[in-house]
């Protein structure tokens, strides 16, 4: 009788996180369907001047998805040495449109041929969220629109104060 051995099956999703979105958490539970665990990894890009710290992106995204097989981390550098340091060959990606897919391509061909056996999965956002993006996010919230609907609470309460909003 030979005994069978499972391995955890790990998904590293990364992103800015720049703020968390409705659709991000979306992508997050669908794929805590399809795979044991899911590595939200906030992405540091020295390009970018972020509007919340990494400590504070880790703290709206633990308190939105709120699943023992959700962990936050964060990375700088290649995201695929990262996912060989996790020991994870899967990369969790959404898509929202065509312009998405066609950077998204690039990014996953590249991926494959700098890090050998890792993969990326696409999952479409859902209707509802497809037009969202952080960035448009920060510019509504940053000019006093509703956000609400398309951010979880703490990151719309995060928004207000951020940009010095009541309410």
């Amino acid at each position: 009788m030979t005994q069978s051995t499972t391995q955890e099956t790990v998904a590293i999703y990364p992103g800015s996180f720049d703020p968390l979105t409705s659709g991000h958490v979306d992508l997050v539970q669908r794929g805590l369907v399809m795979f044991d665990k899911v590595v939200v990894a906030i992405a540091e890009n020295v390009r970018k001047t972020p509007l919340f710290s990494v400590e504070e992106r880790r703290a709206h995204i633990l308190k939105a998805v709120s699943d023992p097989r959700v962990e936050v981390d964060s990375f700088s550098g290649l995201l695929v040495d990262y996912v060989h340091r996790r020991g994870a060959r899967i990369v969790l990606r959404g898509l929202r449109a065509l312009a998405d897919f066609e950077y998204e391509f690039q990014l996953a061909h590249m991926n494959r041929r700098l890090g050998a056996g890792i993969d990326t999965i696409f999952l479409m956002t859902s209707e509802k969220d497809f037009f969202v993006s952080s960035s448009l996010v920060k510019e509504v919230a940053q000019f006093g629109g509703a956000v609400d609907s398309l951010v979880p609470p703490i990151v719309a309460a995060a928004l207000k104060k951020k940009f010095g909003r009541k309410g």
